[in-house]
């Protein structure tokens, strides 16, 4: 018998190792593990978590995991899902399923000076801004988790510039009203619908240079054209993502549904947020948020599901409902922010039903 090691077999499926990832944070502080140098991705910080078993939910997954590793008993608390993303590393796979546990004032205080897990593994609760620096080292496959981690729990959306056309310039009445009204440092989902307006984004964020800015590639583009003509101005870096619209979302997805099609071209430069009404633009979300990993793009950070409820905007428009809303963000692989008639004291009620952030025009400045 030959002693010659096995060849790997070149039609052998890859084998996909399913695994829930914990989240766990009180207020600012993200709870991190450290791997050990002889372990897979060895010499990181990690996120605490491990393999799925054999006839277990991922939540199930999850809450026997933070138990095992840090005594910490999450079945009482709130558990979000954030996404699930698939990654490889070359040698291995990983199928990840990511959810966000937030930690009572009392689970903290009981657990913040514990430097080492039960497993014997180093804990550090670290800052969330450093955590979405880079700061900590993490496995390749958790940087998609940090953009998730960076979409606040609240988005303004600017009103549209029909609002304005009782003034005698409906341009500068909107940038008046934005520039006063938007709190400091929000983000703001910049909704210009003019097609005659595209630099109206651009010049909102050269007078308010604390806010960060959803935008459309368009708006976009005139940002950079402009960007030498306003002085005293913030950098481009305000930008954090670029908007699809859910007709541009389905465009992209029958393309390459058809080989004759060439694929469209998306923004490169920043990650995505997406529009989706049902599900079955849910799975064309998921389809791209997948592409984009694949072909190691800026990410899709998240999708605006609407509408939840009826809204003033859209009034013939039949909402969804919290309870559909919520079976439609079950099927997501991306964060979901709820969207439609919804206020900035919602966020409780979205967190409960599967969101992580709401968005809105009249009630959030």
């Amino acid at each position: 018998m030959s002693n010659a090691p096995n060849k790997p077999n070149k039609y052998q499926q890859t084998v996909i190792v399913n695994v829930a990832v914990a989240v766990i944070h009180h207020k600012e502080q993200y709870l991190l593990g450290f791997r050990n140098a002889t372990q897979h991705q060895g010499n990181r910080y990690e996120f605490v978590g491990g393999k799925i078993d054999t006839n277990e939910s991922a939540e199930q997954a999850v809450i026997r995991e933070v138990a095992e590793e840090t005594g910490i008993a999450t079945h009482n608390n709130a558990i979000v899902k954030l996404g699930r993303l698939h990654h490889d590393y070359g040698d291995k796979q990983v199928s990840l399923q990511v959810y966000k546990i937030e930690l009572t004032a009392m689970q903290y205080e009981q657990h913040k000076n514990c430097q080492y897990g039960l497993e014997g593994q180093a804990l550090t609760w670290v800052d969330k801004p450093d955590l979405l620096a880079e700061k900590y080292h993490l496995p390749a496959a958790n940087k998609t988790i940090l953009k998730w981690l960076s979409v606040p729990a609240r988005i303004a959306i600017t009103y549209p510039l029909t609002q304005f056309n009782a003034y005698s310039e409906p341009e500068a009445a909107w940038l008046q009203y934005h520039q006063k009204n938007l709190t400091r440092q929000t983000w703001v989902y910049v909704r210009v619908k003019d097609v005659t307006s595209k630099n109206m984004a651009a010049q909102l964020m050269h007078l308010r240079p604390d806010i960060l800015a959803i935008v459309s590639p368009d708006d976009d583009s005139a940002f950079l054209e402009i960007e030498d003509s306003i002085k005293g101005i913030n950098s481009h870096n305000q930008v954090v993502a670029h908007h699809l619209t859910h007709t541009a979302l389905m465009q992209w997805f029958d393309n390459i549904q058809n080989i004759s099609a060439s694929e469209p071209l998306l923004s490169t430069t920043h990650p995505l947020i997406l529009s989706c009404h049902d599900a079955a633009s849910i799975h064309a979300a998921n389809k791209l948020a997948s592409v984009r990993l694949q072909q190691q793009r800026p990410p899709v950070i998240g999708a605006f599901l609407s509408p939840v409820l009826a809204t003033q905007t859209h009034p013939d428009t039949e909402p969804l409902g919290w309870e559909v809303w919520s079976e439609l963000a079950q099927l997501a692989d991306i964060p979901i922010i709820g969207l439609g008639g919804l206020s900035p004291t919602m966020i409780d009620q979205a967190l409960q039903y599967g969101g992580i952030s709401v968005a809105g025009i009249r009630q959030f400045f």
